[in-house]
């Protein structure tokens, strides 16, 4: 049963993965399916992944008394819950068995209306990842998530009731450090990028030891199945290198329809008819070390980046290429750029989120520099955009809000009493974050303050 604040004072702790980093503004003719309207957050980062939400009603200070309730959820994880038709959705995974635990809670009350278990095993992580690390898509036909172990990707859909809809073992999975790329619903089918890892490339750097090489890498590809069976649609080779976690988004197309977009460290930033897999365009070897943030649309720019360690080295806005034209890089972003948090475009601002607390806000036509400022701590989540400002979590689980304007200002810094490594979802005027083994529910009326 949900608990409310008012009694106690809760805890958060969540850890993620390494490297996202890339979004922006899309044309409403695009967001597909259910988020659209403002009551969904379907995906990851939710409409079209830029992080923007319509809400109002999301206070910029809060105590544990404000927040409508808060859980304890069955396991841990680091990927963000997504919300749809009042139904969120998240995933979660034990540590002591890598089991893996979707969890479907009503999102107005914070009962939890099932949860699903599956068996999986216990491989290595990277320390900042865990065993929930990807975030689920959802429709109005249910959810459908994704994990990996060694032997196995995982690709399941289950009905708003908990009901398995199909379930797809894609082949086995090598990423040295685990998975954490997230799988979306674009109309009648479900994509996901299952770009791994060949350690003979990092052997060959010296960043791993000669007894990771392997003679017969695992293939790589881009994968669509149909939402209602599951049946392959299509694929699309992509090349073993550096493993992928970023999760595409859609562009508009002057005729009308629309293109997936995909980074990866083999090709950099390609774009895909979501119909058929066919590639239409890409770069050349732009973004040749990890890609952990996501890409984004603003106006006729996409963001894309890449990076080691803890650091982005580069963010690139690319001018989309087409069938006939190459894509041309209009500008780049070396400063501060982030490898894992995903910047924030709206209203031809563009707020670069580093994993080392620095922000900074361009203008995103140019790549012009407005303001760069520390505001300290470090950061697997992305920062999300509601009502003028920007929130994001720090790994020691301090929301750090922002006036997202030409002029830099620091809103209020609220701590949530635990590490958080996640994104927060924005739903119906309420937001949701998410913690190591909690998850709580904050707005969904006029802000006090």
């Amino acid at each position: 049963m949900p608990t409310n604040l008012s009694l106690l004072r809760f805890p958060l702790l969540l850890a993620c993965l390494s490297s996202t980093v890339a979004l922006g503004c899309l044309s409403s003719t695009v967001l597909h399916g259910q988020d659209a309207t403002a009551t969904n957050w379907s995906r990851f980062r939710g409409p079209n992944g830029t992080g923007i939400s319509h809400a109002t009603a999301i206070p910029t200070q809060w105590t544990a008394d404000d927040y409508n309730w808060v859980i304890k959820l069955p396991g841990s994880g680091h990927g963000s819950p997504v919300v749809v038709d009042g139904k969120l959705y998240v995933l979660c995974g034990r540590k002591e068995t890598a089991e893996r635990i979707v969890v479907c809670v009503d999102a107005p009350t914070g009962n939890i209306a099932w949860q699903k278990t599956f068996s999986s095993k216990p491989h290595r992580l990277h320390p900042a990842n865990s065993y929930g690390s990807s975030t689920p898509a959802a429709d109005a036909q249910g959810v459908v998530v994704t994990w990996a172990d060694p032997d196995k990707l995982v690709l399941l859909a289950l009905d708003p009731q908990g009901n398995e809809l199909w379930k797809r073992d894609l082949g086995p999975y090598d990423a040295i450090n685990g998975a954490g790329t997230s799988p979306i619903i674009v109309d009648d089918v479900v994509v996901l990028t299952n770009i791994q890892m060949d350690a003979n490339v990092l052997v060959r750097a010296g960043v791993l030891p000669e007894k990771f090489a392997d003679d017969d890498p695992n293939s790589s590809e881009i994968i669509a199945v149909d939402r209602k069976t599951g049946k392959t649609r299509w694929t699309t080779p992509r090349k073993t290198y550096l493993a992928s976690y970023a999760t595409p988004c859609l562009r508009p197309l002057p005729d009308g329809g629309q293109e997936l977009l995909f980074v990866d460290s083999a090709f950099g930033v390609s774009g895909i008819d979501p119909q058929t897999g066919k590639v239409n365009w890409q770069t050349d070897k732009l973004l040749p070390t990890r890609t952990v943030a996501s890409p984004v649309v603003a106006g006729d720019l996409i963001f894309g980046s890449h990076g080691r360690g803890t650091t982005g080295e580069v963010i690139y806005a690319v001018r989309a290429g087409s069938k006939t034209q190459k894509p041309q890089v209009a500008y780049e972003i070396r400063k501060s750029a982030p490898l894992t948090p995903t910047l924030i475009v709206k209203d031809d601002l563009a707020f670069l989120w580093s994993d080392t607390g620095v922000v900074t806000c361009i203008t995103a036509s140019t790549g012009e520099t407005v303001w760069r400022k520390r505001v300290g701590g470090n950061y697997y989540g992305s920062p999300v955009w509601i009502n003028q400002r920007l929130y994001c979590t720090d790994r020691n689980g301090t929301v750090v809000i922002l006036a997202a304007s030409k002029d830099y200002e620091v809103v209020a810094r609220v701590p949530l009493g635990e590490p958080s490594y996640a994104t927060p979802a924005v739903a119906d005027d309420t937001m949701f974050l998410r913690t190591e083994t909690q998850l709580m529910s904050l707005g969904g009326k006029s802000p006090s303050r």
